[in-house]
């Protein structure tokens, strides 16, 4: 009894009044994510992004320890899903952050929210679960799909480019993409390619880009997907010529393989390295020293992921059983996003700001993007109104 009532103290002083048996449980955190076969650079940002997280925060969430269980999805939505009651049903996770593709997403969605465990996805945002059927128990760090893509077609638009081509890979998010740009872009597009998601040669496509001479190139290439294509661009004597507008596929999980290939082409995102906050500097920085590979958005949306789960654990005092008060907690999102101003919508995808980037070579030789201009300030998706969960 002494020793609980002095634990119970200690506890209360650190603002987690807790009952000494729920401190001593961990809080278990299922990360799932692609961690084999050409895409594998992008799970291992996010696994990278949260563990810094994890590591920031001492181990702990709200006064309790954590636990990271890693499962990898390999990319297959069959083998996501059985990962994932493995992670349900097994080992009993408190939440499931991930995945990175979206038709892996929609997979491990049902199973997860069914169960009324709480889904973070950092980086998959499809509009599937964004207008509708959208689900209190499923939150997302990084976007609606279709926005990131919407920059590239308001720039398009905004420079004049009369005449597209569009090639993007055959699944959700990339139908999301082409929807995404078509909102505001309004010339002509002389063609929309949807390419397998296990293609490598890209010769065909590119041979027709160079017929056809549009006035710009826009892709979703995610990946190894977007490190064969830029570096058989630029191979192609494209590079110069026929200006790329890009969403994930010149990014810091590519870089590092595209190099050269890649500097001067375009993307959008809600973040980049060198956005200038305190909070954003001091990430860039520990994550290069932690993995000595520059940080993309895909590392910082899981970090903030990890911050998200913090924040509502810190909000319930540790006690997770009160499925309302986590939903209301992680709802406010009531901590400091690397991205700067954040909030969340009333589906659960962020209200935030949009930018366009370049990639760009550093004095020290390594690869990032850099903000070119803002091209959305808090901006929310088009499909939040149709949304009528209880988040």
């Amino acid at each position: 009894m002494k020793t609980q009532m002095t634990f119970a103290a200690a506890a209360m002083l650190l603002g987690t009044a807790m009952s000494p048996a729920l401190a001593q449980e961990k809080i278990k955190l299922g990360v799932v994510v692609t961690l084999s076969g050409p895409a594998a650079a992008l799970g291992q940002q996010v696994r990278d992004g949260f563990a810094l997280a994890v590591k920031d925060l001492g181990g702990k969430m709200g006064g309790r320890d954590v636990e990271v269980i890693v499962a990898d999805d390999e990319l297959k939505p069959d083998a996501a899903v059985t990962k994932v009651k493995g992670l349900l049903e097994r080992d009993k996770v408190d939440f499931v952050v991930g995945p990175i593709f979206s038709n892996i997403l929609q997979a491990i969605h049902r199973p997860i929210t069914e169960s009324k465990t709480f889904l973070i996805s950092p980086n998959a945002g499809p509009s599937t679960f964004a207008g509708k059927d959208c689900n209190p128990f499923f939150y997302v760090t990084s976007y609606q799909n279709d926005q990131v893509h919407e920059i590239l077609g308001k720039v398009a638009q905004d420079r004049g480019y009369k005449r597209m081509y569009l090639m993007v890979p055959n699944y959700q998010a990339g139908k999301d993409s082409v929807a995404g740009f078509k909102l505001d872009y309004k010339g002509e597009i002389v063609e929309e390619s949807y390419m397998p998601l296990n293609t490598l040669d890209f010769q065909p496509e590119l041979s027709k880009i160079s017929s056809q001479k549009p006035d710009a190139l826009f892709t979703f290439m995610p990946g190894g997907l977007g490190v064969n294509l830029v570096k058989q661009y630029r191979q192609a004597g494209l590079a110069d010529t026929i200006p790329v507008l890009s969403a994930f596929t010149v990014d810091e999980s590519t870089l590092p393989a595209q190099q050269d290939a890649a500097v001067g082409m375009f993307g959008g995102a809600n973040w980049a390295p060198n956005l200038d906050n305190p909070q954003n500097k001091k990430f860039v920085a520990a994550y290069e020293t932690a993995y000595n590979i520059v940080p993309g958005t895909y590392a910082f949306q899981a970090y903030d992921a990890a911050m998200l789960i913090d924040s509502a654990v810190k909000a319930v005092k540790g006690d997770l059983s009160n499925k309302d008060a986590v939903r209301a907690a992680l709802k406010k999102a009531d901590f400091t996003s690397l991205r700067g101003a954040f909030k969340f919508n009333t589906n659960g995808y962020p209200i935030q700001d949009f930018y366009l980037t370049k990639v760009a070579k550093r004095p020290d030789g390594k690869f990032q993007t850099e903000i070119v201009q803002k091209v959305f300030e808090n901006y929310g998706d088009r499909y939040a109104k149709d949304c009528k969960a209880a988040n």
